[in-house]
């Protein structure tokens, strides 16, 4: 091609994006249908949001879906008091957001909704990163502004995407890190349903792949506790490979345990007293002993992404120990122990992730709700031979609705599935790998009873962080379980999903239950909050008029979508011809 010809095409395809730019920027109008939450339970639909327009480093994007999610109700009581609507403490400078309008911490309005499908509609002109007619899929959780306790999230101290138009800011949507851009491009071909959905199944499958600590954390804090006549041992061969922690805390009961631990070689302070040094304050424990008043102490000890480690050496705990049990997922605290004398072996029974084995045996609880169907799904469709799957749920209509989505996947990959209602009839298998999907300790509890030896417990529902309750540790530890816990999604695990949708080897649109426009989407978040929908919800914010439609009824209301889904399922022409009546609702 020669110069000419080059600079030619050039300057055709700049016009092209100039006329593009222009075109999409006067359509832009000047208020908006936005879902705000106002105060602890206070929702409204506002039908004149100003729509923002976007600053030097501004991005404004239209909101083509986006999906309710179970989350979306603890910001719905808490509001200005949950952890991520708190204001910015670091990470950006305070006169970068002071200036973005769509930033709204502690008891600012907000706007709700972080499963989003959105399309660039205007950039500032110190925009590098993100162009006009760009569609993106939103990974919420900007882990590098952090707030007093927890960090920034859209549709939480950021305005979310229950609106028309939302708008964002480069600086704030670039982690610093790896320079990449938490607004994932994705192609113009997927239906919108299909990439909002990927934010939830992106969480899912962060708690199978996370990788799980099986050592002593290095150049970190520990605290070793030891009772009378127990030998101190171990220890050092439970550090990584990087080396041992900085810092030893140790409260013992005899000298020679206190000299053994000296001679490794690290900095060593003795303590009289665990009531004088700080809850949270250690990033690994190793306690040799089995004094329940012992342990309960210790758990208030351990810091955030901390490991207990209890070594019995033969002996009973008596009693069951209160536990916190909520920090397992929120805090990404992790329980081990050994009845033995060695606390090796206890890092040894921690397993490389929470990814399913071979020949597993496993019990979905509370499986028929939104994510307990996309743990189904996601554990149906994999490879793994001899595995099979009890779906457990308390609903017989809900498990129905399930079984119509995952059988065909199941009897594919040669899985086992089975779908019981507990209430009526409790599983009488013993279970390798458990997936608790509602937030009840007492599940969890239940769970270690049903427990084989070497069983995992997925506690994927977040049970709150505050929470404690009383666990049998005697059992937990004999049967060498291994609880743990994740929350949110990485910017890798949500391209995981992306490639996995791509490819056709994953179906988000299974778990649509229910549509909607801006006039059903307060409906919506009320029907996830009285679980009345048994999957999920997508809202078109485009659709003003529409109400909230379960698939199941879409043909008392529009039969010409509904004759587009297949098996009563959503699917991209389902979408495709409800968007081309847009006009109509």
């Amino acid at each position: 091609m020669c110069p000419f010809t080059a600079l030619q095409n050039t300057a055709m395809m700049v016009t092209r994006l100039c006329c593009t730019k222009d075109i999409m920027e006067q359509k832009i109008p000047a208020t908006q249908y936005a879902v705000e939450l106002t105060g602890p339970d206070e929702l409204r639909v506002n039908s004149h949001k100003e729509v923002y327009r976007p600053g030097s480093f501004g991005i404004l994007a239209k909101v083509e879906a986006v999906g309710l999610c179970f989350s979306d109700l603890k910001l719905l009581k808490q509001f200005s008091g949950h952890v991520r609507k708190s204001e910015i403490i670091s990470g950006i400078d305070k006169s970068v957001l002071e200036a973005i309008p769509s930033y709204v911490p502690n008891g600012k309005p907000t706007v709700p909704g972080h499963e989003a499908c959105c399309v660039v509609a205007s950039v500032g002109e110190k925009v590098k990163h993100h162009y006009v007619g760009q569609r993106v899929l939103v990974q919420p959780d900007w882990r590098w502004l952090k707030t007093a306790n927890s960090n920034a999230a859209f549709g939480y101290n950021f305005e979310g995407a229950l609106q028309q138009y939302v708008l964002f800011d480069e600086r704030a949507v670039m982690e610093p890190q790896s320079g990449e851009s938490f607004l994932i491009g994705v192609d113009a071909e997927l239906n919108a349903s299909a990439v909002a959905l990927v934010e939830p199944w992106a969480c899912v499958e962060n708690s199978y792949i996370t990788r799980q600590r099986n050592y002593i954390m290095p150049a970190a804090k520990l605290l070793v506790a030891a009772d009378d006549g127990y030998e101190i041992c171990g220890l050092k061969e439970s550090f990584s490979g990087q080396g041992g922690p900085s810092l030893i805390y140790v409260f013992c009961a005899e000298k020679s345990q206190y000299d053994e631990i000296k001679q490794l070689g690290i900095e060593t302070r003795q303590i009289s007293n665990l009531g004088d040094i700080p809850n949270e304050g250690f990033d690994d424990i190793v306690y040799f002993g089995s004094r329940k008043d012992v342990i309960e102490i210790l758990n208030d000890k351990l810091a955030a992404n901390g490991i207990i480690n209890i070594v019995l050496a033969g002996n009973k705990i008596s009693g069951q120990v209160s536990v916190g049990i909520g920090r397992i997922h929120y805090g990404n605290t992790r329980w081990i122990g050994t009845t033995g004398k060695n606390p090796v072996q206890s890092y040894k029974n921690i397993p490389r992730t929470g990814e399913i084995r071979t020949g597993e045996r496993i019990n979905i609880v509370g499986a028929a709700g939104p994510m307990g169907q996309m743990h189904t799904i996601r554990l149906a469709s994999l490879s793994k031979e001899n595995i099979s799957i009890t779906a457990t749920d308390v609903d017989s209509a809900r498990l129905a609705v399930l079984e119509n989505k995952t059988r065909k996947i199941a009897k594919e990959n040669s899985v086992d599935l089975k779908f019981v209602n507990s209430q009526n009839c409790p599983p009488p298998d013993l279970f390798s790998y458990f997936a608790i999907m509602a937030p009840i300790p007492a599940l969890v509890v239940q769970s270690i009873e049903n427990s084989m030896a070497g069983a995992l417990i997925n506690i994927f529902a977040g049970i709150p962080i505050n929470v404690r309750h009383e666990i049998d540790l005697n059992l937990y530890i004999e049967k060498r379980l291994f609880m743990f816990g994740t929350s949110g999604s990485t910017l890798e695990d949500m391209k995981t999903v992306l490639r996995k949708v791509v490819a056709h080897q994953l179906d988000t649109n299974l778990s649509v239950d229910a549509v909607s426009g801006m006039a059903g989407a307060v409906d919506g978040i009320r029907a996830v909050e009285n679980r009345s929908i048994t999957g999920k919800i997508i809202v078109y914010p485009q659709l003003v008029k529409m109400p909230l439609i379960p698939l199941a009824d879409m043909h008392k209301y529009y039969p010409a979508v509904a004759n587009k889904l297949i098996a009563g399922l959503w699917t991209k022409d389902a979408e495709r011809e409800l968007l081309t009546m847009g006009h109509l609702i």
